[in-house]
């Protein structure tokens, strides 16, 4: 046991100061001759689990020269390969990312990338053509936000108030801009503010909006801590508009906050969800993809990502369902062979 701790502060010290130079995307040899390589991974905003479903990925994939071999108390990443997260704004802005080769990999929801990739709305006219699939690793569901003691009861009572829709870039503010537009409510009739959830929790609290959006797993750590702070409402998603845009969007599907998710929602409420896709860059030497994918899937990143009970479990039997995009050569190599051993 000693042993194990030691090696992971190790490892996380290494991580740390050689991510420093990843924005730089080198590919450089340690003292050993060992090959290093840097990997740029976009995860989502603080206070969410984009963030920390990133991170987990980073670590995940990420096994620095020097380290143990995996079994041996070391990494079961790919050898040589130091991942460093950061956060960003969400799933738009990650795509855009990859696309200017400022990312070489980042999470997304899975029609953002879809819709990047085909030069659709609000991509239109700016297609973005080297995004590849690795594999589909959550579900990010819908709330709306309200106070439970406020006179917000459903979509159409958020006509006239003040509302964040999520931070510009991010795919929580394209789904709920579609939302809004589905219920038929115009720009003009409200006020929109453009902040991620944790400062939008922020200033529901200080009296500064009356609502706001969140498309993420649930729980969503800065909803938890809001609902213990004021009792929180989340707006049902159901009726003609959400069906409107299922049929315009069908990569959404209808899927249940659970009851009991946040303290004091004792039902469970409906809403949409969308998978949470990880994307590379096309340009990814196809055996670099192929045991990041591999490495992916070990055990103990498997349990990481099935600690949010939504959805159908994640792991390698899932990762292609409800994906947006092609999947990089890699990728695919490492299903197909997956699915021969299976036989």
């Amino acid at each position: 046991m000693k042993e194990s701790r030691v090696t992971a502060r190790t490892r996380l010290a290494i991580l740390a100061l050689l991510a420093l130079v990843a924005a730089s995307r080198l590919s450089l040899a340690d003292p050993s001759g060992d090959a290093v390589i840097y990997l740029r991974v976009g995860t989502g905003p603080p206070g969410q689990t984009h963030f920390d479903i990133g991170n987990q990925i980073a670590n995940a994939i990420s096994a620095p020269p020097g380290l143990p071999p995996c079994g041996r108390g070391g990494s079961c990443g790919v050898p040589g390969l130091i991942a460093a997260a950061s956060a960003t704004s969400g799933s738009a802005a990650n795509v855009e990312a990859i696309g200017e080769g400022r990312l070489d990999a980042a999470l997304t929801q899975a029609d953002v990338p879809y819709w990047a990739a085909t030069g659709s709305p609000p991509f239109r006219g700016r297609p973005i053509t080297n995004l590849r699939a690795v594999a589909n690793v959550g579900t990010d569901l819908m709330h709306v936000v309200v106070l439970r003691d406020g006179p917000i009861h459903g979509m159409r009572d958020l006509k006239g108030k003040r509302i964040s829709v999520g931070e510009t870039g991010s795919g929580t503010q394209i789904h709920a801009l579609q939302l809004l537009s589905a219920f038929g409510i115009k720009d003009n009739e409200v006020k929109l503010e453009m902040t991620r959830g944790a400062v939008a929790a922020d200033a529901m609290l200080a009296g500064r909006i009356d609502a706001f959006f969140v498309m993420d797993a649930a729980p969503t750590p800065s909803l938890t801590e809001l609902a213990k702070t004021k009792p929180i409402r989340l707006l049902p998603l159901t009726g003609p508009p959400i069906d409107k845009i299922r049929r315009a969007d069908p990569l959404l599907f209808a899927s249940p906050i659970e009851a009991g998710s946040y303290q004091g929602i004792d039902a469970e409420v409906p809403t949409l969800a969308i998978g949470l896709t990880l994307v590379v860059a096309s340009s990814l030497p196809d055996d670099l993809v192929y045991q990041l994918t591999q490495a992916l899937w070990q055990p103990t990143t498997v349990a990481f990502l099935n600690e949010h009970p939504h959805g159908a479990p994640v792991g390698p039997e899932s990762a292609l369902s409800g994906l947006g995009l092609v999947l990089h050569p890699g990728a695919q190599k490492y299903y197909q062979e997956r699915k021969t051993k299976m036989r």
